[in-house]
């Protein structure tokens, strides 16, 4: 049994440090890019986006479990800020 729980664990050890790296990099970009491009973009503000991934990034160093609840909201706000914000915000600063 010992076997499965340390399997188990480098798994979860895994996936907490995938999302802990996809929030970073969100929370990263977002703050580089100019407040009024995500206005023009039509994507909310850049305050609410960097309290909303600044939120996750810092639930999830106090949590390094990738399953608990604030983490995975984290995870989603990650991923739609990289799916469709990122998209949207380098398409209004490419010229």
């Amino acid at each position: 049994m010992p076997l499965v729980t340390d399997i188990t664990s480098l798994i979860l050890l895994a996936g907490a440090l995938v999302l802990f790296a996809l929030e970073a990099w969100a929370f990263v970009d977002a703050v580089s890019h100019k407040p009024e491009v995500f206005e023009a973009a039509g994507k909310q503000t850049k305050t609410m986006w960097l309290v909303l991934l600044g939120i996750a990034l810092a639930a999830h160093m106090l949590i390094w479990h990738p399953i608990h609840l604030l983490n995975l909201i984290g995870a989603v706000a990650s991923i739609v800020y990289l799916v469709d914000v990122r998209p949207a915000l380098r398409s209004m600063t490419r010229r």
